[in-house]
Parts: structure tokens; C-alpha cells; sequence
């Protein structure tokens, strides 16, 4: 099994808020992965006394524990108890309905000698290689299926959309939320390299256009999780007149993990 992980802060001197890592289970067979992807409060009042950096390490730290010593509970449970254990830990000093408070996009994957299950909540993207080559991107589209001007202001996208119904879903102090999450099981034979990018990590395809997902996982494999990253910093930086970038941050926090099974 070879897995490769790497992370770059969109700006120097700025707090990385993504979060990954892989779990080998208790029980020594299989493996796992974690990715998330805080999501950057606008200043101001968010009701909580903590950062987005320290939500998700928590919430990080959460999933990994349970999905590598719990294999009796789904990823949709393991997800609900992680966001109950990490509001727990902060509802005494925080006001966790504030619409800001600490969040973040999941994606998790957990594999064993039999199949492969996976969950996606919100707008990272989990891609599935099978033997054959052919490259599947699981995804939570809901952000692309929103009605025209929904995210046209901080205050519409809080009022009506965010974690509401008919909007997008991410984590934060709900564990309901996790009956959201896009899930599903994939037979082992049929997956043989898993892959969790942030959305700073999937510029290269979903922004950029410089290849489809099995290109991309294609620079995965070759030039490992640092090269992809390498060459949408490349790409960021050549757009100088931000014929892409037009609403986007210059760079933002990316994330990506490759997992050969």
C-alpha cells in the first residue's frame, strides 16, 4: 500500500485550515483516510472562542479514532459522533447556532479485504480509480445545483442556504447534518487507488481545466500529492490577470491525499 499527503497554506503567516490523515485500523487489515477542509469565517463575530484550525483538528482527530477502532459503526454515524464529541468539548463557552461557527467539508474513505465505503459532505472531492483505469469523482454537487445569486452576499448564504434545506450542508455543531452526507460502498476488487482533494487542491481540474479527474489522478501517481499542488500554485500565479481567479482567493489552503491500495 503506498500513501503519499501534502498541505499548503494559501497565504505565509496564515493558519492551514485544512486537515488530513489515514488511520490503519485496530484490527490491522484495511486502512483509511480523513480529509477536511475548515471553511474561513468572514471577520467578525462567529460566536465561538475558537479557531477554525482548532475545530477541525478536533473534529479530525474524532473520525480518525472511530473509524479506525469502531468498524460496527457507518461513516455516517462515526461522522454524527465526532460533531456531537467536538461540540461537547466547546458549547459551554460558544454559541454553536451562530451560523459561523467553526465548519468544515468532509470527505472520508475506509477501506477492508471486502469493499471500500466512503462519504463526501460538501465541496471536496473523493476520486475512485478502478484496476481498468477508469477514474469515478464522488462529490456532494448540492453548491453546483444552488438557484442563481444564493451566494451573492455573506448574509444571503447565511440566511438561506447554509446548513438549510434546499441549500448545502457542512459540518459543524449538528450531528443530523451527517444524514446529509453522500455515502456509499464500492466492492474492493473494483477500486485500486483512492484519492481526497480540497477544493485548493482541485483548482487544476474544476477551475483550471488543465485535465479531467483521471488526468488528475494521473499527476497523483506520478508526481505524488506535492505535485499536484505544485502545479496549481503555478497556475495561480500565471493568472495574473485573473481570468480564472476572477471570485476565488489567489491561493487558498490545498490539500490533497493519494492512496495506492
Amino acid at each position: 500500500m503506498r500513501i503519499e499527503l501534502a498541505t499548503a497554506a494559501g497565504l505565509a503567516g496564515r493558519p492551514n485550515e485544512d486537515w488530513a490523515a489515514t488511520v490503519l485500523p485496530a484490527s490491522g487489515q484495511g486502512g483509511g483516510l480523513v480529509l477536511l477542509d475548515g471553511v474561513t469565517p468572514p471577520r467578525g463575530d462567529d460566536g465561538c472562542a475558537h479557531s477554525v484550525p482548532w475545530f477541525t483538528a478536533r473534529l479530525g482527530g474524532a473520525l480518525v479514532e472511530l473509524s479506525g477502532s469502531r468498524r460496527d459503526m457507518t461513516l455516517r454515524e462515526i461522522l454524527a459522533e465526532s460533531i456531537r464529541r467536538t461540540a461537547d468539548s466547546h458549547r459551554s463557552r460558544c454559541d454553536l447556532s451562530h451560523a459561523r461557527t467553526p465548519q468544515a467539508t468532509v470527505v472520508m474513505a475506509r477501506w477492508d479485504e471486502a469493499e471500500v465505503e466512503y462519504l463526501v459532505l460538501s465541496d471536496s472531492v473523493l476520486l475512485f480509480e478502478s484496476p481498468g483505469g477508469v477514474v469515478r469523482a464522488l462529490v456532494d454537487d448540492r453548491l453546483d445545483r444552488l438557484p442563481p445569486g444564493s451566494l451573492a452576499s455573506e448574509a444571503i448564504t447565511d440566511t438561506q442556504v447554509r446548513n438549510k434545506e434546499g441549500g448545502f450542508f457542512t459540518a459543524a455543531a449538528d450531528p443530523a447534518v451527517a444524514a446529509r452526507a453522500v455515502t456509499g460502498r464500492v466492492p474492493r476488487a473494483e477500486v485500486r487507488a483512492v484519492a481526497a482533494l480540497t477544493d485548493g487542491a482541485s483548482r487544476w481540474t474544476e477551475m483550471f481545466g488543465e485535465g479531467d479527474w483521471r488526468a488528475c489522478l494521473g499527476v497523483l501517481h506520478q508526481e505524488g500529492p506535492q505535485g499536484l499542488i505544485d502545479r496549481v500554485r503555478a497556475l495561480e500565479d500565471a493568472d495574473t490577470d485573473r481570468v480564472y481567479l476572477r471570485r476565488g482567493k489567489h491561493h487558498d489552503d490545498a490539500t490533497a491525499l493519494y492512496a495506492q491500495l
